[in-house]
């Protein structure tokens, strides 16, 4: 979608829907420490360049295109609501590939060419850490809606935060205990062999283990791999449980290839959605899953006693009650992940109202800003959930949810908590050096 399209906004009340959704999202707001002031005096009518890192082509590409959608019906919100100081917002695109080498080029082009503000969206892990150095070399922004615990880990720099989505190490936290009492305790891991992956096989066992259960066997996979029978004969017979997240565009096939090969008799299957994400659960072949869970980190399908917030959300961005565009039901889209884009732009508005920013010369202070946040209270600006943000680590924390397959289609069955996937920080950016 090019930059200058503006996206419908899909509702089944016209205007009143929108209008709900502008008035809610005026009233809400986000808690931070002491020390900053609210500015709304525009400073200049310039807009606020955001440079969004999608990827449109590569192995997330069916991510890139509904956080795309998500990033342009977010920021068409916000300026309906006056847009941020006063001064309107634009969002300008560029295509990372989903490589590595790729987007750091990306962000050279985002600050010397384009002259952006900050740079934002970028989803896969091995981006995240190529193109980090870049943003602290250039010193600017940049707001991931990644997953990875690269950022929570310390080993990015100041200008790289994640703010609107969860890691992987609070969410395997989170997960483990409800696998360990209802599943199984002797989990093989199925994963991706890159960073997001291994994040999933460092900190799953732990957690596990931490429940009285262990990993007995780890099958890592290319993340560009196309065909995966062969990998399944690793699994030990004796495992109770796969626990499985895949990523790319042959994910579908590897679900349907382990449904092949264990049919309905084979170990229970817990899931990342990260495996099914884009993929209709109705496609033949999948019927095997009727039973099994997921991981949600935001629900795909309209659940029962939804809050109001989340159905505008939804409504916004153009979902139908399976989580597939309104226009085409075939066009599933990427749930559990592209709230992190609408959540992440508000955190970036809150921000840069509470700085008083003005340009380029406000980026540390504009930093510092989200740095001071603590609380994020679910409503129009937060839509998963409520959240903590910790500024020492640059990392929110929110809840979960595991959902299960009944009748072709994915329904809650439990959330966590906050609580349930805190851990204690290992860094602090807040000491570094911009």
């Amino acid at each position: 979608m090019s930059k200058n399209r503006k996206p419908n906004i899909i509702t089944s009340n016209g205007l009143t829907r929108r209008a709900t959704l502008k008035g809610m999202a005026a009233s809400a707001g986000l808690m931070a420490a002491p020390g900053f002031v609210r500015y709304a005096q525009a400073q200049t009518s310039e807009p606020i360049r955001i440079g969004f890192q999608c990827h449109r082509t590569g192995i997330g590409a069916a991510y890139g295109r509904w956080y795309e959608r998500v990033t342009n019906v977010a920021a068409r919100v916000i300026n309906e609501a006056g847009g941020i100081n006063g001064r309107s917002l634009e969002i300008i695109i560029e295509d990372d590939g989903t490589d590595a080498a790729r987007g750091s080029e990306v962000l050279e082009k985002f600050a010397n060419q384009h002259k952006v503000d900050l740079v934002y969206g970028t989803l896969f892990s091995h981006v995240v850490v190529g193109s980090a150095p870049m943003a602290g070399e250039l010193k600017i922004p940049y707001y991931v809606v990644s997953e990875g615990y690269h950022v929570a880990s310390g080993q990015m720099n100041r200008y790289c935060v994640q703010p609107g989505i969860t890691d992987v190490k609070a969410q395997v936290r989170s997960m483990a205990p409800w696998i360990a009492e209802n599943l199984g305790k002797r989990v093989t891991l199925i994963y991706p062999d890159y960073a997001f992956g291994h994040d999933h096989r460092d900190f799953f066992g732990p957690a596990i283990e931490a429940q009285g259960g262990e990993v007995i066997a780890q099958v890592p996979i290319p993340p560009t791999e196309t065909s995966f029978t062969r990998y399944f004969p690793q699994i030990p017979s004796d495992t109770d449980v796969i626990y499985h997240v895949m990523v790319g565009p042959a994910v579908l096939t590897f679900v349907k290839e382990m449904g092949e090969f264990f049919g309905t008799g084979g170990p229970q299957l817990f899931g990342f959605i990260d495996s099914l994400e884009a993929v209709d659960l109705n496609s033949p072949g999948l019927e095997f899953l009727e039973g099994s869970h997921f991981w949600e980190g935001m629900a795909r399908y309209v659940q029962p006693e939804m809050p109001d917030y989340e159905i505008a959300y939804r409504e916004a961005v153009g979902l139908d009650e399976s989580g597939a565009s309104v226009n085409d039901p075939k066009d599933v889209s990427t749930a559990a992940h592209m709230f992190g884009c609408w959540e992440t732009l508000y955190v970036i508005k809150r921000s840069m109202e509470a700085c008083g920013y003005r340009g380029p010369q406000d980026r540390t202070s504009l930093i510092e800003a989200t740095e001071a946040m603590t609380e994020m209270d679910a409503g129009p600006e937060h839509p998963q959930g409520r959240k903590v943000f910790n500024g020492k680590i640059h990392q929110v924390f929110g809840e979960q949810s595991i959902s299960q397959v009944r009748d072709g289609k994915l329904e809650v069955v439990h959330r966590t908590s906050i609580e349930d996937g805190l851990y204690e920080p290992e860094a602090d950016y807040t000491t570094m050096s911009f």
